[in-house]
């Protein structure tokens, strides 16, 4: 039986097919050429880090396999307005059409108001991807370990530091994490839900964490993360104080008082 991330996989496989029939290198450098308004989305939690702070990469979104419809009314730029207006240090915005509803015209838009870097969250399976997701404004990508070979990975990796962009490589296990010592400029992000079941753990990202002690740049928690509670749980056993979170604040209908919480565990 083929699991959600398979399914995900065929899809963009036949989506990416298209987009290259209908767009050219030289179109795509040009739109790059001409966005002037690019963030350093690595440094910017690295700052954050220095200065014994919390990064919030808020995330839009507005479905998921898991959850289905998160947001009924949804507007991606009034969504970064209140995350911007409440401190994230970062935004992660879905692109990938059709299982999460997500578009890459997202990042353009909110980057006409917002001043913050922006992660592509999306399934990135070719090379192509990256320069065609920079043309949109994106500052960061994600590569999904458990989504791609290690050759496939290594080139996507490879492409996105070429092209000057920070990168998230995602590990689910501790399998992953050894593999994902060898991307030494990218942030690791350590996902508490098996991509395969979506089952959630916070205690996935303390089990994992132990075998990254090594990584010079910062982790990052993501999935799974509620309350100020599960922020502060995991910071008390991890020292991460980086979270990649959405879904809780999306279905929340508080959602200022929510980050600003998450910001406030004592570090």
């Amino acid at each position: 039986m083929e699991n959600v991330l398979e399914k995900i996989i065929k899809q963009k496989k036949e989506d990416i097919n298209k987009i290259k029939k209908n767009i050219s290198s030289s179109e795509i450098q040009k739109n790059i050429k001409n966005f002037n308004n690019f963030f350093d989305f690595k440094n910017t939690i690295i700052q954050r880090e220095k200065n014994n702070k919390v990064s919030l990469i808020a995330e839009i979104k507005k479905a998921s396999p898991s959850a289905g419809i998160i947001v009924e009314n949804f507007d991606h730029k009034k969504i970064a307005n209140i995350y911007s207006d409440n401190d994230a240090a970062c935004l992660s915005v879905l692109t990938e059409e059709k299982f999460f509803l997500g578009n890459l015209e997202f990042i353009k838009d909110i980057k006409k108001d917002i001043k913050l870097p922006i992660l592509a969250k999306d399934f990135f399976i070719d090379p192509f991807q990256i320069a065609y997701s920079k043309s949109f404004g994106c500052d960061c990508i994600l590569i999904i370990l458990s989504a791609l070979s290690d050759s496939q990975a290594k080139e996507i990796y490879d492409e996105a530091i070429k092209y000057n962009l920070s990168v998230i490589v995602e590990v689910h296990d501790e399998y992953e994490a050894e593999k994902s010592l060898d991307y030494k400029e990218a942030l690791i992000g350590i996902n508490n839900r098996d991509l395969k079941t979506l089952n959630v753990s916070l205690n996935n990202t303390i089990k994992i964490s132990k075998k990254l002690a090594s990584h010079n740049n910062p982790l990052i928690s993501e999935s799974g993360i509620k309350t100020k509670e599960d922020a502060q749980f995991i910071y008390d056993n991890t020292g991460i104080k980086n979270f990649l979170i959405g879904e809780s604040l999306l279905s929340s209908g508080k959602t200022n008082q929510l980050i600003k919480e998450i910001q406030s565990i004592t570090l």
